[in-house]
C-alpha cells in the first residue's frame, strides 16, 4: 500500500508498516448483516484482525462500527473493482501498489 497521490494535502497513514500484503481468504459476507437478515453494498476487511464488515454505504456500516469498537485503524476494500484501503485514524486513502 502507498498513500493516494491524488490527495496531496499532507496527510499520511502512520500504520503503513503494519499492513499485510493481502487478505488471507476473507469472508465474502458481512456476518453482522447476515445475522440480522439484511444485505450490504460492499465489504471491507480489517487489516488488523481480518474482520469483514459492510461499507458506509450499507445500512449497517459494520466496518466502521468495528473500528469504533476496537480501534483497528485500516480497512481494505474487498470489491473486485476497487484497489484501495482507508485509514480511519489518519483519515487517508491508501492505494495498492502492483
Amino acid at each position: 500500500m502507498s498513500p493516494d497521490g491524488g490527495r496531496p494535502d499532507g496527510r499520511a497513514c502512520s500504520h503503513l508498516a503494519a499492513l499485510p500484503d493481502s487478505p488471507q481468504t476473507p469472508d465474502e459476507v458481512c456476518g453482522s448483516c447476515r445475522a440480522g437478515g439484511s444485505s450490504w453494498v460492499r465489504l471491507r476487511w480489517c487489516t488488523t484482525c481480518g474482520h469483514v464488515g459492510c461499507c458506509d454505504s450499507s445500512r449497517g456500516r459494520h466496518a466502521y462500527a468495528h473500528h469504533v469498537r476496537t480501534g483497528h485503524p485500516v480497512v481494505l476494500s474487498l470489491a473486485p473493482d476497487e484497489s484501495w484501503a482507508w485509514c480511519f485514524v489518519d483519515e487517508v486513502f491508501l492505494v495498492r501498489v502492483p
